[in-house]
């Protein structure tokens, strides 16, 4: 009797394997489309928001170097005493580093999700997909290279001809003194314009913003907004260039 019972234990058949657990719902979301470009729509706009803080304080150059370079000071101090020294940077940078990877990785997925789904060129193409679709991806690609460049330029100074620890005014002019500086300066704040442009418009459809009542004022927003940054971003090197910024 018991060798009858062990050989049935042994003959029995294994359970079939218990199905995985579904994934969670942040997990889920991400996976999709619609959770793709709302992660884009947030970290566009959380990115959005320090553009305007930073175009505001680079204007600042036109106020002299104490000015620039107070206002420099003053960051470093924010928190105080809670926070020591350049803390309030520290925390503010990987914030804006989170954004700036969710944001192109959104974007790099989304893209290659799109020619998967189309792997054959269109005889004609969509007239919807061509600008808009072009001047985002190629203009996204022209900025995280800007990124780049510009943390070497204004941030470690390791690209900067005449840098000077602690002296954002005289490392502005040093660097769009240059043509090199100052041109590839212009074409990033170009792009950035445009990038502007569509991405506000894009994320308020993503966010369900826009109706037909709003559309027309949120175009309006997305082409000021652009305005103004391209203008102000501009206004520094181009000042810088024709001398009226020493």
């Amino acid at each position: 009797m018991a060798s009858a019972t062990r050989t049935n234990r042994v003959n029995r058949s294994p359970e079939p394997p218990t199905a995985g657990r579904p994934p969670s719902k942040v997990v889920a979301l991400w996976r999709s489309s619609v959770g793709k470009k709302a992660v884009m729509a947030v970290s566009g706009l959380v990115m959005l928001a320090y553009l305007v803080a930073h175009m505001l304080g680079n204007l600042k150059v036109f106020f002299g170097p104490d000015d620039i370079n107070g206002y420099a000071h003053w960051l470093r101090t924010i928190g105080q005493p809670l926070l020591h020294y350049g803390w309030f940077l520290w925390i503010a940078r990987p914030v804006l580093l989170a954004a700036v990877v969710a944001h192109g990785v959104a974007a790099y997925q989304l893209s290659r999700r799109d020619l998967k789904a189309r792997p054959q060129q269109y005889a004609h193409r969509r007239r919807q997909s061509t600008y808009a679709t072009r001047t985002m991806r190629w203009g996204g690609v022209i900025l995280g290279l800007f990124i780049v460049w510009h943390i070497l330029d204004l941030t470690t100074l390791t690209v900067n001809p005449a840098a000077e620890e602690g002296h954002p005014y005289q490392n502005i002019v040093a660097s769009f003194s240059t043509w090199y500086g100052g041109g590839i300066y212009c074409v990033a704040m170009l792009a950035l314009g445009l990038h502007v442009r569509h991405g506000f418009w894009s994320a308020a459809q993503t966010l369900g913003v826009n109706n037909p009542r709003r559309d027309r004022a949120l175009k309006l927003a997305a082409n000021t907004l652009a305005l103004l940054l391209t203008a102000g971003f501009l206004s520094v090197p181009v000042s810088v260039m024709a001398g009226l910024v020493r």
